[in-house]
């Protein structure tokens, strides 16, 4: 049997229903993440996008900043699955931007409204399923930029807000203003107590986490080089599948309100990563990790 997202179990976010293994769309442009230099073929980004749908994948994450020469990912999406399924969540991210030539800024309160409306446009969709705010730093207040937000969530324009690279602090502060469904930050095996800690609460919460960077590890933007944790490079060597494999089942197994959204434009390797949504880790093993 071909491996299937559905496997991983399910969450809500909000008022949709997500598989808990999910489809990240940062690397359908090209083999590294927003460089300018490089371009990846059109055909097997979008046979890619209709692979992971037709084995179960019904959250999508994308932005309108994913983009290198002569590739946008919501355009790919937009291209491969549009009419989109009833049950397709596509999720997006707004706050920081790039210009034409790759330069980044950072949108002011008044400027969400613009991002948001670019994704639509792009998406060739008349609303956003979800949109996380992602904040410049974890230190500075994020309620106005938030209150946006929720000013167009009231005004029909997006169904549920989440927020992304954010402390505790600056989660409890969305949370004031509107319903908060989702956190996407960094974490993966090798993340620090404190990261855990927050994982743990927002499921305490019922708020789901979303990992970004959950298979990559050190390579972050790069995506996954030489494993270099020695007990993932053990369990996989032992259970005869791939360190990333090892990563995300590990992402999974950490709680109900996990989410795992592992991205690629290799079809042999999309399905290598759905396998692990059916890749169940021991206690001794988890131990080890």
């Amino acid at each position: 049997m071909p491996p299937l997202a559905s496997a991983s179990g399910t969450w809500q976010l909000g008022q949709l229903t997500v598989n808990r293994m999910g489809f990240g769309a940062m690397r359908l442009t090209g083999t590294a993440a927003f460089d300018l230099g490089q371009v990846r073929p059109r055909q097997p980004a979008l046979d890619v996008l209709r692979l992971a749908v037709d084995h179960g994948v019904n959250h999508i994450d994308t932005a309108a900043f994913y983009f290198s020469p002569l590739r946008s990912a919501n355009e790919l999406i937009n291209r491969a699955l549009a009419p989109y399924p009833d049950d397709l969540v596509i999720a997006t991210k707004v706050g920081p931007g790039r210009d034409p030539a790759g330069d980044w800024w950072w949108a002011t309160p008044e400027q969400l409204r613009g991002q948001v409306e670019e994704n639509i446009r792009q998406l060739g969709t008349d609303h956003l399923d979800l949109v996380n705010l992602r904040a410049a730093n974890t230190r500075d207040s994020i309620s106005e930029l938030f209150g946006a937000l929720a000013d167009l969530r009231q005004e029909g324009l997006i169904r549920e807000l989440g927020v992304s690279q954010v402390s505790p602090a600056q989660l409890a502060e969305a949370e004031a203003i509107a319903p908060v469904v989702c956190v996407q930050n960094s974490f993966g095996v090798d993340a620090p107590e404190r990261q855990r800690e927050f994982v743990r609460a927002c499921g305490e919460r019922g708020i789901a986490f979303v990992p970004f960077f959950a298979m990559a590890g050190a390579g972050r933007e790069q995506g996954p080089g030489t494993e270099q944790n020695d007990a993932v490079t053990k369990l996989a060597a032992a259970r005869g599948v791939s360190p990333a494999q090892i990563r995300l089942a590990w992402t999974l197994h950490q709680g109900p309100n996990v989410l795992a959204i592992p991205g690629t434009g290799n079809p042999a390797h999309l399905l290598e990563n759905l396998a692990a949504a059916d890749l169940r880790l021991t206690q001794d093993e988890l131990a080890l990790l």
